[in-house]
């Protein structure tokens, strides 16, 4: 029986943990996060799964230090599993397992190394996206693939539906191969880094909504950050607008008009530098309202974008 030392987080940590059970795999010990009370959780715990199977559990601030390398190594790990585990793991860590340390990463590596590969994805415009099992290094996200598995990114899927969709093929991708994995049949292939860059992570305030980008290229921003991530966001009559659903609109704006608001026949459109977007979803200073309410309080006309 293979043995491995878990260090996972997430839907992705849930799902990928429970195909290592179900294969037999001896998990010695999981590392995981405590959740931040500040972070809106909604996605499984890895540690209610591993405490159902009865694995022990540790959630250090930092993997790195001396005291957890030195409880670790103590395990004898034949392999390391990262599944959407948050910190790098050194070198010193990834000496430990005897068989090599293994991350699953949400794309189809090369592209989008790095943090939050699903949101950006979007944001570019992606078609397909997916889940890839590669060997770590130092460098994050750039170790040999043992597998993968696309999924398609629909015109107007959220960020959140992709990522149950990459969960499920992180799954899938891991399933399939770890016999093979375990039995030292799996062949590994060297990424061509050529093809693709590195992103970093995002913040709230880069879902600020630029009006002078095309109608698709905001729609692809909103869906990138929709709930549960915290919204593109803009400025109207002085107000904090949250935009949170948006449909590219057959419409036309004459001529080139400046960004704005408008509602027509109870729907909400947006005029943008190049196009117009359907209002689907949105919030004026933290209230929930349709285009119809909008109208009723506000009027009609044409309100610009504070921007």
């Amino acid at each position: 029986m293979s043995s491995a030392v878990v260090f996972a987080y997430h839907n992705v940590g849930v799902r990928c943990l429970s195909v290592l059970l179900a294969h037999g795999v001896d998990v010695k010990m999981v590392v995981t996060h405590r959740d931040n009370p500040k972070e809106t959780i909604w996605f499984d715990s890895v540690a209610e799964l591993a405490a159902l199977h009865g694995i022990p559990t540790i959630t250090p601030d930092n993997p790195n230090t001396l005291e957890v390398i030195a409880q670790i190594r103590a395990l004898q790990p034949d392999f390391f599993f990262s599944f959407y585990y948050r910190e790098m793991l050194k070198r010193e860590l990834l000496e430990i397992p005897k068989r090599g340390a293994l991350n699953m990463h949400g794309s189809l590596l090369p592209k989008y190394r790095g943090r939050v590969p699903v949101n950006w994805a979007i944001i570019h415009g992606e078609t397909e996206t997916g889940s890839t099992l590669h060997y770590m290094t130092e460098k994050p996200d750039n170790g040999d693939i043992v597998a993968q598995q696309a999924v398609p990114i629909l015109p107007n899927d959220t960020a959140l539906q992709v990522f149950q969709k990459v969960t499920v093929a992180a799954e899938m991708a891991l399933n399939d191969c770890l016999p093979d994995l375990l039995a030292g049949r799996a062949k590994a292939v060297k990424q061509d880094l050529s093809k693709g860059a590195y992103f970093g992570g995002r913040k709230a305030e880069d879902g600020v909504i630029d009006w002078s980008q095309s109608a698709q290229e905001i729609h692809n921003l909103v869906r990138a950050v929709a709930p549960p991530y915290p919204g593109a966001t803009t400025m109207l009559m002085g107000k904090t607008m949250r935009i949170l659903q948006t449909l590219v609109s057959k419409c036309t704006a004459a001529g080139k008009e400046r960004p704005a608001f408008y509602v027509k026949e109870g729907k909400a459109y947006a005029i943008c530098g190049a196009g117009v977007l359907r209002v689907i979803c949105f919030e004026l200073d933290g209230m929930a309202m349709t285009g119809a309410e909008f109208a009723t309080r506000f009027g009609a006309q044409r309100f610009e974008f504070n921007c």
